[in-house]
């Protein structure tokens, strides 16, 4: 009877690892029970340590094979990459941010930020400003949504007093001798941005 219940529970394992194989290698929660994966069990496997939490509802196993990037990609699908992580991205500052600065809508749950690892920043934002200018680049392997580098420029800004001196310095200087920058984009976001003003005395002396 005992390697009955063995048995079974590694079958159910394995239905569960499957499960999160095929999802790119993380699953919610919803996913197995919709499978047939009692919750119940799920916390066992959790507790027995078969499968790893890496946030409520959402489990994978061997955290180690993902790196940072892919984890923020696959959590956090509807976020946009932006201020200093854009940046970096982009390769207009050289050191690489605290944690991933991620633009999400205001009425989205604060809970989904709380995790240890990887560190999320979020900038709650409103709908209708969150999608002002995004595109989509691969970063690291992944795929991220991400602001374009001039509405990122007037973003910098308009919050130029919370960021770091040097990277923000370093950023403007770096649009600035970026030839794929697009002028008229810049003045259409600064006007949007309410940042107009800025963009003429601290950039447009140079372009």
């Amino acid at each position: 009877m005992m390697y009955k219940r063995i048995e079974e529970t590694e079958k159910i394992l394995n239905e569960v690892k499957r499960c999160i194989d095929d999802n790119g290698g993380i699953v919610k929660k919803e996913q197995l029970v919709a499978i047939g994966i009692d919750y119940r069990r799920i916390l066992d496997f959790v507790e027995n340590k078969d499968i790893i939490r890496i946030k409520n509802g959402y489990y994978t196993y061997g955290v180690e094979r993902f790196s940072e990037e892919a984890l923020v990609s696959k959590l956090f699908e509807d976020a946009v990459l932006c201020m200093e992580s854009a940046l970096y991205a982009y390769g207009y500052i050289s050191n690489k941010p605290f944690g991933f600065h991620l633009a999400v809508d205001k009425n989205t749950s604060k809970s989904r930020f709380k995790m240890d690892y990887p560190k999320v920043i979020p900038y709650y934002t409103e709908p209708e400003v969150l999608k002002i200018g995004v595109t989509t680049i691969t970063y690291e392997g992944n795929q991220f949504q991400i602001y374009d580098k001039d509405r990122l420029i007037c973003d910098c800004l308009k919050y130029e007093s919370k960021m770091d001196r040097r990277d923000f310095k370093e950023a403007i200087q770096a649009y600035i001798k970026d030839e794929d920058k697009d002028i008229a984009a810049l003045m259409e976001y600064a006007r949007e941005r309410k940042v107009l003003k800025r963009v003429q005395s601290l950039i447009g002396v140079w372009l």
